[in-house]
């Protein structure tokens, strides 16, 4: 890591020295100094970091002391910039009496005063009127003085330690390699073969489980289960086995195998430290809709057991820790011996013999060498033969891991960043520490971090901000990495595509576990195995890089200032006091339900915070917000009631490139016009919260869509802007400047706004994904095929929502040819859609939601030749959907949410790829 900080801050010192030299003076030369000295030592860190690896501890505290004289240069350089930000605001504050264009300079005195500071007297300051846009250039560039004094006598002894700990190289035999330098902004790209392989590869590759499943779907069977314990009573089967074993892959399938043959079918992971009531909250909304969020335990134990009795279930609860869930969970699932199951998998047998004393527990075994060996080379290359020069080598490797299948696919995972080559391969299996019998697969796991790239390593770490067993958003993740800086765009590469290479490497070597994908292949959302997330853990806390609270680190953690602070607790409140004054990053999380505590917080005392994430608090107000000048990401999920001062505005947050609002209550922010002056916005994403959320909160239910930035605006950079109103001050000759937008989602209210909207698509050449929210005007033919976008042709997702104009027709030839994704919502269309749709040969997801048409039957006769995604939600007339023999030979996601009559063909009745 200490490669990772250095790199980072050679490229932030390059960028002060070139964004400030002139209020740098004097102290530019010793910022150049601290530079080269950096880039100096980053060619010692790669020999350096191999001596740590290989147990060297005087090394290892080397590289711990360089690390914090690297934290050290970087609060100084944002303490500057604070002070900068500070002076600038004085000046303004003296001066907001006095009128822009009136300004009168009575002070001789005050006039020598700004021109000594600003150079030699070569030209006078004009003694009638100055602009106050002068008087602030020149007053901040003569009140920094102080400020400037302090980074330069801070620099100064930080150059001193430096050098210090840099002299002592030789006295551990640290050499310099020289092509070093040269990745601190790289960002390796997986060739292109092989990374279009591995979006068609599973994330762990099943090896060794067809047998224990058809065991277990015997044991689940009521009449096998009558004749070990006698009748249909609810039976109640664990999978017991150690870490990595593959205990949910091996549940997963038994469930996809046979939730069709009972009523209800839920498949729940649980935490080490869950909660029941969100637990029991989680179940009932895979049963119903609209379920209240606020009731105590008692209520949804009795709801559960109301929806289950007389019918039969499934029941899967992946990873139980200890004994005393089934206890507490076991009333709500009633037992009306109609051969209902559940089925745990747990590390612990004591859990399944507590659970059920009847039925036996499934120990799940290790994998035979020809297993592991089978499994690893299907990890390190695909699809292909393994040459006769590496099997040798392969089948070493695989009986190191000892049948243990996460450590098989972690190693296949370094393995296929490797070239194909007997000595990359040797290198891999003499550099392993094999030894310490009992932590083989923790030191495999350790091995494939340690191999990562520094830039990868970084993003790893950020992963135990998350909560454990928690489903990480891409979207989200990849705008926290780019404030944080881990990515640097490249040539031809935005940050957003870069960090999704890097999210794929990681994916390569099996560190994440993808859940989910968008309709192009790309990751949509992931999970971390827990032991992986450990693993994440422990070298975040021994490298001062995050500190997750009530996570148990030790205290030698929580007496260090943490970098990163992910406070995951129902009380957040008694946590705060480990949040530090040099805290870059906050994450105040409750995963799945409102905590009904109310928090009061001051950001001002957090003055260098970078990445801001709320999400699950009900209540909380927030002081000192709009004073975070290095602000690059601000996040508000799933609250209800968040308090702003009256005079809040992000106008100071000059840095702020993501604004991400699932909220009900800050719809102002976005109205607000000192937001659309900061030209490094990346995204804006404003959506109220869903109806589960707030139909017990009247108050909260009048949110609506706000209006966007003005017609003057000039936004560069911005990628992302939804939802918004179409703004008055639009109109076809005064449009604001979007030219990078990739992503636009709107509402509509007026007619008057189509023809605004049809301009401003013209403008926007890089646009990917259009949504559009009418559902009070009827929607017309040149949005439904906004061919006017001058990226017509590339357009990959399609979002209407409200009724279609009376002279629109349905016609998959108007659509882009390359759509992917569409959605209907309340078309209203007095046609059948799906013939029509049937034409779009590229499209993979597709989600028909309320009125679509006013046909009670939609039948689909052919077409969707890669449909993957399926979604019905449909209400109105429609009361039946029939897909036809042979359409959609490529659907692996079917849902039917409200209920509709749905008459599939045989191979889809069977779930042949379901």
């Amino acid at each position: 890591m200490a490669l990772s900080i250095v790199s980072y801050l050679v490229g932030k010192l390059g960028d002060l020295i070139i964004k400030e030299t002139q209020l740098l003076g004097g102290v530019k030369s010793q910022v150049e100094r601290m530079q080269a000295e950096l880039m100096n030592i980053q060619h010692y860190l790669s020999d350096a970091d191999s001596k740590r690896r290989k147990g060297d501890a005087r090394v290892g505290n080397w590289l711990s002391q360089l690390r914090d004289v690297a934290y050290r240069i970087e609060d100084a350089i944002d303490t500057f910039y604070l002070e900068l930000e500070d002076n600038h605001s004085q000046v303004e504050d003296n001066h907001l009496q006095v009128e822009d264009s009136n300004l009168q300079v009575e002070d001789n005195n005050l006039q020598k005063k700004f021109c000594c500071y600003f150079g030699k007297l070569k030209r006078k300051v004009p003694e009638n009127v100055l602009g106050l846009h002068k008087l602030k250039k020149l007053g901040q560039k003569a009140m920094n003085v102080p400020g400037l004094h302090k980074l330069g006598t801070e620099l100064g002894d930080i150059q001193k330690e430096l050098e210090e700990i840099f002299k002592t190289k030789e006295r551990y035999e640290i050499k310099p390699l020289q092509d070093e330098g040269s990745e601190s902004d790289t960002v390796i790209l997986i060739p292109p073969v092989r990374r279009a392989a591995y979006q068609d590869v599973d994330e762990t590759e099943v090896v060794g489980l067809d047998a224990d499943k058809v065991n277990i779907i015997k044991l689940m069977h009521p009449a096998e289960t009558a004749k070990l314990s006698g009748g249909l009573r609810r039976a109640v089967l664990t999978i017991v086995g150690t870490g990595g074993l593959g205990k949910t892959t091996l549940a997963r399938m038994v469930y996809n195998s046979v939730k069709t043959n009972f009523r209800y079918h839920i498949m729940l992971s649980i935490s080490q430290k869950y909660n029941l009531t969100d637990l029991l909250r989680k179940m009932l909304r895979k049963l119903k809709d609209n379920l209240p969020e606020n009731e105590d335990e008692g209520y949804y134990v009795e709801e559960l057991k109301r929806l289950l009795s007389g019918r039969r279930y499934l029941i899967i609860l992946d990873d139980v820790w200890g004994v005393e869930l089934w206890d507490q969970l076991k009333y709500a699932l009633p037992d009306d011996e109609n051969g209902s199951r559940v089925l745990m998998t747990s590390r612990s047998i004591n859990v399944a013999k507590s659970a059920d004393s009847r039925m036996t527990p499934y120990e799940l075994a290790f994998l035979n060498d020809m297993e592991s060996l089978d499994l690893l080379l299907k990890k390190a290359i695909p699809y292909q033969e393994c040459p006769r020069d590496l099997l040798e080598l392969a089948d070493k490797l695989s009986k190191k891991c000892k049948g243990l299948p996460l450590a098989l696919v972690v190693i296949g995972g370094i393995l296929s960043t490797r070239h194909q080559d007997f000595y990359d391969w040797k290198m891999v299996l003499d550099t392993m520490d094999w030894h310490d019998e009992g932590k083989d697969c923790m030191k495999i796991l350790a091995m494939s971090y340690e191999d990562m790239p520094y830039y990868l390593k970084a993003c790893f770490l950020y992963l135990a901000f998350f909560p454990e067993d928690y489903e990480i958003s891409v979207k989200r993740l990849i705008k926290m990495w780019a404030a944080e800086e881990f990515i640097k765009p490249k040539k031809y590469k935005m940050i957003e595509e870069a960090a999704e290479i890097c999210l794929e490497q990681l994916f390569q070597r099996s560190m994440v576990q993808v859940s989910s994908r968008c309709p192009n292949g790309s990751i949509k959302s992931f999970r971390v195995h827990d032991l992986l997330r450990d693993l994440a853990m422990h070298e975040a806390g021994k490298e001062n890089f995050i500190s997750v609270f009530p996570e148990p680190q030790g205290d030698n953690h929580r007496n260090k200032v943490s970098r990163r602070v992910s406070v995951q607790s129902d009380d957040c409140r008694e946590f705060m006091k480990y949040i530090d004054t040099k805290t870059r990053s906050l994450l105040l999380f409750r995963a799945d339900v409102y905590s009904s505590i109310e928090y009061s917080v001051d950001m001002a005392e957090f003055k260098l915070l970078r990445v801001i994430e709320i999400a699950g608090l009900e209540r909380i107000e927030l002081r000192g917000l709009d004073r975070l000048i290095h602000l690059k990401y601000l996040g508000f999920i799933n609250c209800a009631r968040v308090k702003l001062p009256n005079d809040f505005s992000l106008g100071h947050s000059k840095s702020l490139e993501t604004l991400h609002l699932r909220i009900n209550r800050l719809s102002h922010l976005l109205s607000s016009l000192s937001l659309w002056t900061i030209g490094r916005l990346r995204h804006v994403i404003y959506k109220g919260l869903p109806l589960a959320f707030i139909k017990f909160r009247p108050l909260d239910r009048m949110y609506g869509p706000t209006m966007g930035p003005p017609s003057n605006a000039d936004l560069p950079n911005l990628q992302t802007l939804k939802w918004v109103k179409v703004p008055e001050t639009w109109h076809e000759y005064q449009l604001p400047l979007l030219k990078n937008l990739r992503m636009l989602g709107f509402h509509s209210e007026s007619y008057n706004d189509w023809k605004t909207v049809d301009h401003l698509l013209g403008t926007l050449p890089h646009l990917l994904s259009l949504g559009i929210r009418s559902p009070k005007i009827h929607i017309p033919n040149e949005v439904v095929y906004p061919r006017r976008l001058p990226n017509y042709q590339n357009l990959q997702t399609l979002h209407l929502h409200g009724e279609w104009s009376y002279d629109v027709t349905l016609d998959a030839r108007l659509f882009p040819p390359h759509l992917v994704k569409l959605k209907l919502v309340d078309s209203r269309l007095r046609q059948d859609p799906m013939p029509e749709l049937g034409n779009l040969n590229n499209l993979k997801k597709l989600l028909l939601s309320g009125n679509v048409c006013s046909e009670k039957k939609m039948i689909c006769p052919t077409g969707f030749p890669v449909l993957q995604t399926l979604l019905l939600e449909l209400t109105g007339n429609t009361s039946s959907v029939t897909i036809m023999e042979g359409v959609m030979p490529k659907l692996k996601h079917l849902t039917n949410n409200k209920g509709t009559e749905l008459k599939l063909p045989p191979e889809l009745r069977h779930f042949s790829n379901l």
